[in-house]
């Protein structure tokens, strides 16, 4: 895992503190400086580019997330179903506390010309469909899901379900409930899958 200085860690929390407030297409060398008190050059030695500050950004957020979805503190009584709605719960707090991250992970139609930012974002996508997948499959062998859709296709409805709630609580300004929304996208999903 990639170790970042206090002063890198201090520049990515003022990127995203930018990128909330203005936008991603608002945040340059310039103004990041300026936020935090330090020059254009003083800043360039932290971070070769503001593309290497976003990398940096979602390089952090992935083993944060990582970290985060492996420590949940599971009991042995939960079922796959109870496990899926804490993977899920875990996510959607952590963009609710940090809709900043949201920007940059839905920033792809920017990141299209930059291969390392795509790269870095279906990173995180891949990361979130494995423990989604995981669970599905552990959830059909243990017989708590039915297996009238195979894990992979349930997978990606699941999580296009959930990136569209997330999406349409970003174009909202951040107004709708996307904790509200996305257990109840959730919710409705299991309903179909959960063997009761």
């Amino acid at each position: 895992m990639q170790e970042f200085t206090d002063r890198q860690i201090e520049i990515m929390e003022a990127a995203t503190n930018r990128i909330s407030k203005f936008g991603i297409q608002n945040l340059t060398i310039k103004t990041l400086a300026e936020d935090i008190g330090l020059s254009e050059p003083a800043l360039y030695r932290h971070f070769k580019s503001k593309n290497e500050i976003l990398l940096s950004l979602l390089s952090y957020f992935k083993s944060e997330m990582k970290n985060r979805i492996q420590s949940l503190p599971f009991k042995s009584n939960d079922t796959e179903g109870d496990k899926l709605r804490a993977i899920f719960n875990s996510q959607l707090q952590t963009f609710t506390n940090k809709p900043a991250i949201v920007s940059v992970i839905f920033a792809e139609s920017i990141f299209h010309y930059d291969e390392g930012l795509s790269y870095k974002v279906s990173e995180i996508m891949d990361l979130m469909h494995q423990y989604v997948n995981k669970n599905i499959e552990k959830g059909q062998k243990g017989g708590t899901y039915n297996k009238l859709i195979g894990a992979s296709t349930l997978t990606t409805i699941i999580l296009g379900g959930m990136r569209m709630t997330v999406l349409k609580w970003k174009l909202s300004g951040h107004k709708s409930n996307l904790m509200k929304d996305g257990t109840a996208v959730l919710e409705g999903i299991l309903k179909m899958i959960e063997k009761k």
